[in-house]
């Protein structure tokens, strides 16, 4: 594996994602309490051995390289290789937006021109997934094709006008393929994740820009499939995996992942997670805190009621509050007497005494950063 390198791709559309995005890309949304959605990606990469991982950024990426940083955490900061961000390149035909996925690699030519390896995993960053890339570069490997992508077959993960799906025949290769239907025909859905040759990708790259074309899936891979002039074969990923595309999508991910065995599956033992350390105090529980089911981070100090809810670090609830069903960002405070329910709050925000907040389970309240309520 040290002759592969990871690119990931953080500039998804993320219009549906409201205010949760307004600040920042999908891939630096906290989830899970103590954990961002580049976490899993990263750490998959890592723990399959890879040395070199870029991260290319669009807009709203500052706190995306605030939690990077040096790669420290994922142990991708030595003197080879390591952790390389990627913000955009500004010039006269790039105002810093890519119009998708080929723009995105063409800015970045140099850093894949200067890396060593000869494969290459190219990944979104709008799915969580903790996959073996180890077993799935070598069924590449092995299997002669030019090109391989992840599919799963949850039927949780397709969706109307989004997404791209794809039918798999003999010898796992792929027979049709379609993208962003408006209702999708195939079972498979293909899980934005795709390993070839890293020569390859840069001519592809290369013709698909000098032809203009701009997104990887439709420009590539779907005339690959249809003219039959390349071999891409499919590769199936049998774990969890959400696609967040959505504030009810990031709310339900948030909310599966209190259960037991999602977060067993999610969070392997043989595929640890890594994250950016905060160093904080443990969770504080006061005489009379009743905490059921949930996730609570370190550096919290609850005192009232909370029932399955995530929180993240820095959290203070209040005596005679009561949180239920809630996600709450970090350094959030509820005062005494609020009520919140099927509620997003997003970083220190501040629900005021007595408030009530309720929201219907389908579609939950979202308090954007640094709002007073």
């Amino acid at each position: 594996m040290k002759n592969v390198m990871g690119v990931i791709y953080t500039g998804e559309n993320d219009a549906r994602l409201r205010e949760l995005t307004l600040t920042r890309a999908i891939a630096a949304l906290p989830v899970a309490g103590r954990y961002r959605v580049i976490d899993f990606l990263v750490s998959s990469m890592v723990n399959s051995g890879m040395k070199n991982v870029g991260v290319i950024m669009q807009k709203n990426y500052h706190s995306l390289m605030d939690h990077l940083g040096s790669g420290k955490e994922w142990d991708l900061h030595g003197k080879n290789d390591g952790l390389y961000v990627l913000p955009p390149f500004l010039t006269r035909e790039n105002v810093g937006v890519y119009s998708g996925t080929l723009d995105a690699l063409r800015s970045n030519t140099n850093y894949l021109t200067r890396s060593r390896q000869e494969y290459l995993v190219f990944s979104g960053s709008n799915i969580i997934y903790n996959a073996h890339l180890d077993e799935f570069v070598r069924f590449h490997q092995a299997s002669g094709a030019d090109v391989t992508v992840m599919y799963t077959r949850d039927p949780s993960m397709q969706r109307d006008e989004h997404g791209t799906y794809i039918a798999v025949g003999e010898d796992s290769v792929v027979t049709d393929i379609e993208v962003e239907p408006t209702h999708p025909n195939l079972d498979l859905t293909y899980m934005e994740v795709v390993v070839m040759k890293r020569e390859l990708l840069r001519t592809l790259v290369d013709k698909g820009v000098a032809h203009g074309l701009h997104d990887f899936r439709r420009d590539v891979l779907l005339p690959m499939v249809q003219e039959g002039k390349a071999r891409v074969n499919a590769w199936e990923y049998t774990g969890p995996c959400w696609r967040l595309d959505s504030v009810q999508s990031f709310f339900k991910f948030n909310m599966d992942v209190l259960d037991t065995d999602n977060r067993r599956a999610l969070f392997a033992e043989d595929l640890p997670v890594y994250t950016k350390v905060r160093d904080e105090m443990p969770a504080r529980y006061g005489e009379n805190a009743n905490v059921v089911n949930s996730l609570v981070a370190d550096g919290c100090i609850i005192e009232g009621k909370v029932e399955n809810s995530i929180l993240a670090r820095g959290v203070r609830i209040a005596p005679d509050a009561h949180v239920k069903n809630c996600v709450i960002m970090q350094d959030c405070q509820i005062h005494s007497g609020a009520y919140i329910e099927n509620c997003i709050l997003d970083k220190q925000a501040i629900i005021k005494r007595n408030a009530r907040l309720i929201g219907p389970a389908a579609y939950p309240i979202v308090i954007a950063k640094n709002v007073v309520i």
